[in-house]
């Protein structure tokens, strides 16, 4: 199993399917959040249980934190998962790992700035005051944001707020500036400008994502339905990138990730637009799942997780993430 999530996945996958390997288990159940991705079509269409042949129990949670207890106790064997909780828990010891990327985070997270506010440059936002949702991955990227802008958090006033609170204060006048994401995110654009986004952040070395996490002892078990299962998410991904244009607000695929998340068809593409959903290559190569402990996913999560020690989240952090991948 670790050659298929470390290595040749479709090579592995072949071979495991090839093989019509011992299934140990028939059910299970997986978590999905509140987001709109492609992978949700294929969860509409029934194309997990079509692939795989196991009942699936799907479970829709509306954080992070939520899913990592369900996998703690044993009522979730998969789901899908911020990097921050996935660094918190593997950092606590859960013996759970990163299966596969969903999404890298990429545009979909933003700094915006008010207008008015007084910010053109990042040099700007000195004395100002900036909402963001402690411990989240907004959090991790604005200070690393203020780093690289050779600002000291000191300097300006960060305010913990929700996403929903972050919308009202920026209606109100209260902040300067804010780093969330949609629907809070698209809000405030409409009377402010991005500084800068999660994308860019990541490609400066410390990335963000939202990842498919397992149980190891369920994928250790089951490595034909874990194949199976990825495909299908590699396929839906693919069958968006291939043609995102088609992805229009009346379109089946947004249809259907409306009726099971719910919102405004419209405004399913401008938000797919803002994700990047990373290749079956890509997600193999040292770009993500691939690399050891120099591959980005693991130097995420150990970033990351350095990141919870000294918001006072983690008590420690571990050696070495590529274990966890």
């Amino acid at each position: 199993m670790k050659t298929f999530l470390k290595g040749l996945v479709v090579a592995t996958c072949l071979a495991v399917l090839g093989a019509g390997a011992a299934q140990a288990q028939k059910e299970v159940t997986i978590g999905y959040q509140l987001i709109y991705n492609p992978w949700k079509v294929a969860i509409v269409n029934g194309d997990f249980e079509k692939a795989t042949g196991y009942k699936i129990n799907w479970r829709k949670f509306d954080s992070g934190a939520k899913v990592i207890n369900a996998m703690a106790s044993g009522d979730v064997s998969l789901s899908l998962a911020g990097s921050s909780p996935i660094a918190a828990a593997v950092s606590r010891g859960l013996d759970l790992e990163l299966v596969w990327i969903v999404e890298d985070i990429a545009s979909a997270e933003a700094m915006v700035v008010r207008n008015g506010s007084g910010i053109i440059a990042p040099q700007d936002l000195r004395g100002k005051k900036i909402g963001v949702p402690f411990a989240s991955t907004t959090h991790f990227h604005l200070l690393f944001a203020l780093e690289q802008f050779g600002i000291d958090p000191s300097e300006v006033t960060i305010l913990n707020m929700q996403p929903p609170q972050i919308a009202a204060a920026w209606e109100r006048g209260d902040i300067d500036a804010a780093f969330v994401w949609d629907p809070a995110l698209g809000q405030i654009k409409k009377t402010g400008k991005v500084l800068i986004t999660s994308g860019l952040l990541s490609s400066w070395g410390k990335a963000t994502f939202d990842g498919m996490l397992a149980s190891k002892e369920f994928a250790a078990d089951n490595p034909d339905f874990m194949c199976k299962f990825i495909k299908t998410i590699a396929a839906a991904d693919e069958a968006y990138r291939s043609n995102p244009g088609a992805w229009t607000p009346d379109s089946e695929p947004v249809q259907a990730i409306v009726k099971l998340i719910g919102g405004n068809p419209a405004d399913v593409p401008k938000v797919l637009a803002l994700y990047d959903f990373p290749t079956l290559e890509e997600q193999a190569s040292p770009r993500w799942l691939g690399g050891g402990k120099d591959g980005v996913a693991a130097k995420a999560l150990a970033a990351t997780s350095q990141f919870l020690l000294e918001q006072g989240k983690l008590d420690e952090v571990k050696p070495d993430y590529s274990v966890y991948v």
